[in-house]
Formats: C-alpha cells, sequence, structure tokens
C-alpha cells in the first residue's frame, strides 16, 4: 500500500512530537535493528528513528533499507531523523 500525499502529511503531523525510540549505530542497519524496527512498528504503527552521527548511511538510505526489511513506508526524512509507518492489520491504532 503506498501512502498518499494527503495520509503522509497527517502521518507528518502526527510524528512531530513523538520521540525517538530507533537508532541506527555505527554499524549501520543490522538485523537487531531491523528486530527492534519491526517490533515498534507492530506496537505503535509509527516510529520516529535516528542515525547517529557515526552511521554510514543517510536517514534516506537507513529508512529505505528498514521498509525493505519490514514492509513499512517512509514517512519523512529530514537530517538525521525518519519516520516510517506500517499498518498493524490485527489491531490499527492510526486510521490514515
Amino acid at each position: 500500500m503506498e501512502l498518499t500525499a494527503k495520509q503522509r502529511a497527517a502521518l507528518r503531523s502526527m510524528a512531530n512530537g513523538l520521540p525517538v525510540v530507533l537508532t541506527v549505530g555505527k554499524e549501520g542497519v543490522t538485523d537487531a535493528t531491523i528486530k527492534e524496527a519491526y517490533d515498534a512498528l507492530q506496537a505503535r504503527e509509527l516510529i520516529k528513528c535516528a542515525v547517529g552521527q557515526n552511521a554510514p548511511l543517510t536517514a534516506r538510505e537507513a529508512a529505505s533499507q528498514l521498509c525493505e526489511r519490514t514492509g513499512a513506508q517512509p514517512v519523512q526524512a529530514i537530517g538525521r531523523k525518519f519516520v516510517l509507518y506500517r499498518r498493524n492489520d490485527k489491531e490499527p491504532k492510526i486510521e490514515v
């Protein structure tokens, strides 16, 4: 499911006040990072992530890799932070 511009805008506004729940470190996107992102998406649906200063990836690259491996959709990437969304089919919390 691809997000429309209106859905993406609504998710961006929801993510504005969220704390960073996942940080991509100097090893980049590892299996542990993917598992942590998957679990966080399952619990929250919308997560804000950050890329550490020593990480070999940009925020867009990290978001792309995590989306590919977790089935999430990228919402936004600004500076070192990015936001991901994946709908929980069993218990949806966010209506988009």
